[in-house]
């Protein structure tokens, strides 16, 4: 048991104190609530709970029933408010209640939060990004510039909050009003919520499920003068505002309400690859310096940036960490279990860094691996195996580089050979790698439209044929590997970057994508190969073709980072879509288990959403992605508009809040469900 705490607020509904309501205490993984008070009328909302929760450490959360009706609001509190909470108390309303409901989504059974304590920590860690428990009004970060003018997230967020008002105000007696809000907020695969909190955890869960009908109640709630101004005979030009509580709201319906907030403080300038610790820190290398003039022909490298579980810059602004000769980190970040960040370089540089404080492990690599790496060149991927090795995608050389148990000591250069008609090196440029628990390490190639399979133990190799643009690889818990790859597999091949520089490639490789699709068709794929499959399996014995099937192929674009959430659902960070897509895994249930493996269930779009290279999943069920590019004709010339000269790279990272099913981290091999 903990000491006794007390925690004094006020209940809020419809921009009004005067309510009657009964306000719980409660605190996570706990069936039962720890404390109780009457709001009675005249009381003007405000409430005293004392109670004793068991744990010192819980997460506490309120919600507030009010009378007469199914109107339930709901506030989790975040820990690091704890000391404002017990000075200035708490309000609690319907911004709060959507806020708690998006931000802890993952960890909701009805109104009861369960689950992991780091999980759950690190959820109610980020309400207050969205709206700070002490006012009841919007948080820092949506109020930032990075947001409020940059996505949807505000006015989704308020529109959602007036749906609440409107069930308890103006379509109070509507009983078919209200039939339809709960329908529409009832999640893929889960059940009708009973009341107004239970109902927003349900639009979080499934944000694109029904959109538009929730939109529609909306305008049915509070619908829009068509007053015309200034006067004009006939006019259909709407002036005057919604009576919506809360503005500014949607003045059409989205395309989903999921809840996205960007950071970007201290200059966080294309991210490549996003690695999580165990504490949910986010680590990223930046492929060049923020503020910087960046792009293929000229540019400075960037270092290794640290954000907390929050978004909260840790590491050094603009530089972030440095050392041991990073110089534009690549599509290389990972974190291992040994405490240590990896980071490669495009300047073919190894950088390998102490979490706790982002200093360097050495001042330089040893002497016979820096004479390797002069040789190798540019590098990408990071593959951390369950026994702790390490392995990196020489792309530039078409060769791996090998650590045994992470050491750099014993760096050794690895050469992957297999006849395929004229050519004997399996590798053609490749570029991430990811080990199963068998200890075999799956390759992914640039060029060649395939992807690898090789075990070192007796150095058997497997080629298995995909579609050109061999990016990330992702491996579910049952060690399917899921790739994605930039090209359909018809799409014409560019011209090989074997043995060149990394931004060589790209200078040659993004025109050639650019111009042969067009500005209006799409391109690319993702691809599983079940864990079992050899590749016999997977040519078709007449055409002599890969029959795996590219999923994805119309609906993706240009599909880069990948990754499988604690579902085994599928997440797809799209660079030219400017979009983040949802696919069913390979082991449909739950809110996928009315699709197919490999659907395209939805993807996500946003003014935040910039070119994305990657996307992971953390222990609350946030995705975070990687802003790595914004404006290509900057990345592109040699003299770009200096106006737009700092804008080539992507502009921070994001999260999407509470959308996808949580997993443990640093992932290490296959996913494990959190």
């Amino acid at each position: 048991m903990s000491n006794p705490i007390t925690i004094s607020g006020i209940i809020s509904f419809n921009q009004s104190n005067a309510v009657t309501a009964t306000v719980k205490l409660w605190e996570a993984n706990n069936a039962n609530a720890i404390g109780e008070y009457p709001v009675t009328a005249g009381a003007n909302g405000k409430f005293t709970v004392k109670a004793v929760p068991q744990s010192a450490d819980a997460i506490l959360y309120l919600t507030a029933e009010l009378e007469s009706s199914n109107v339930v609001l709901l506030s989790v509190l975040s820990p690091d408010f704890q000391e404002a909470i017990a000075a200035e108390g708490v309000v609690v309303n319907e911004l709060t209640t959507v806020a708690s409901a998006f931000t802890c989504a993952q960890f909701f059974n009805g109104l009861q939060l369960s689950g992991n304590t780091r999980g759950i920590t690190i959820a109610a860690k980020n309400t207050p990004n969205l709206v700070n428990p002490v006012t009841g009004s919007w948080g820092h970060v949506l109020m930032d510039p990075f947001n409020i003018t940059q996505n949807e997230t505000l006015a989704r967020l308020n529109t959602m909050a007036a749906l609440i008002t409107a069930f308890g105000t103006v379509a109070a007696q509507n009983d078919s009003w209200k039939s339809s809000f709960l329908d529409d907020s009832t999640p893929l695969g889960g059940q009708r919520p009973e009341n107004t909190a239970a109902a927003l955890i349900g639009i979080a869960q499934s944000p694109w499920a029904h959109a538009s009908e929730l939109y529609d109640l909306f305008d049915q709630a509070y619908p829009q003068p068509a007053d015309g101004f200034p006067a004009k005979p006939n006019s259909k030009v709407p002036v005057s505002r919604r009576s919506s509580p809360f503005v500014p709201y949607l003045s059409f319906a989205p395309e989903d309400f999921a809840l996205i907030l960007a950071f970007g403080q201290g200059g966080i300038c294309a991210p490549g690859k996003l690695s999580l610790d165990e504490d949910g820190n986010l680590w990223t290398g930046l492929n060049w310096m923020p503020g910087a003039q960046n792009g293929v022909y000229q540019g400075i490298g960037g270092g290794l940036v640290k954000l907390d579980s929050t978004g909260k810059l840790l590491s050094p602004p603009v530089t972030g960490y440095t050392g041991m000769g990073v110089d534009g980190a690549g599509w290389g970040t990972a974190v291992t279990k040994a405490g240590t960040c990896w980071v490669t370089s495009f300047n073919g540089a190894i950088g390998v860094y102490r979490l706790e404080d982002g200093s360097p492990v050495v001042d330089q690599v040893p002497e016979n691996l820096a004479e390797s790496l002069t040789e190798i060149g540019g590098l990408q991927g990071i593959g951390v195996a369950p026994n702790g090795d390490i392995w990196i995608a020489g792309t530039s050389s078409n060769e791996m580089l090998y650590f045994p148990n992470g050491d750099l000591n014993e760096g050794k250069v690895v050469v992957i050979e297999h006849e395929h008609g004229k050519h004997k090196n399996a590798l053609s440029a490749p570029f991430a790698a990811t080990i199963d628990t068998f200890n075999r390490v799956w390759i992914s190639n640039t060029n060649s439209k395939s992807l690898i399979r090789y075990s070192p133990s007796d150095e058997k190799v497997e080629r298995f044929i995909l579609a050109g643009g061999g990016r990330g690889v992702a491996l579910d818990s049952k060690g399917n590997c899921w790739v994605a790859c930039n090209t359909s597999p018809d799409f014409p091949p560019t011209t090989p970057t074997d043995n060149i520089s990394i931004i060589e490639g790209f200078a040659l490789g993004y025109p050639h994508l650019q111009q042969t699709l067009g500005h209006t068709n799409k391109t690319g794929s993702v691809f599983m190969i079940p864990s079992n499959a050899t590749p016999i399996d997977t040519i078709d014995k007449t055409t002599h073709k890969s029959n795996l099937t590219p999923y994805g192929d119309g609906e993706l674009n240009a599909p880069w980072g990948i990754s499988v959430d604690g579902n085994d659902d599928v997440w797809v960070a799209n660079f030219m879509g400017r979009g983040v897509s949802f696919m069913a895994g390979a082991s449909e249930s739950e809110r996928t288990e009315d699709f197919q493996t490999g659907d395209v269930i939805h993807t996500i779009h946003s003014g935040s959403i910039q070119m994305l290279t990657d996307v992971i999943v953390d222990q609350a069920g946030n995705l975070w992605c990687a802003n790595n590019w914004n404006l290509p004709q900057t990345v592109m010339q040699a003299k770009p508009n200096p106006a737009y000269s700092t804008w080539g790279g992507g502009s921070g990272v994001l999260v999407v809040y509470g959308i996808a099913k949580p997993i443990q981290t640093p992932l290490v091999g296959e996913v494990s469900p959190l």
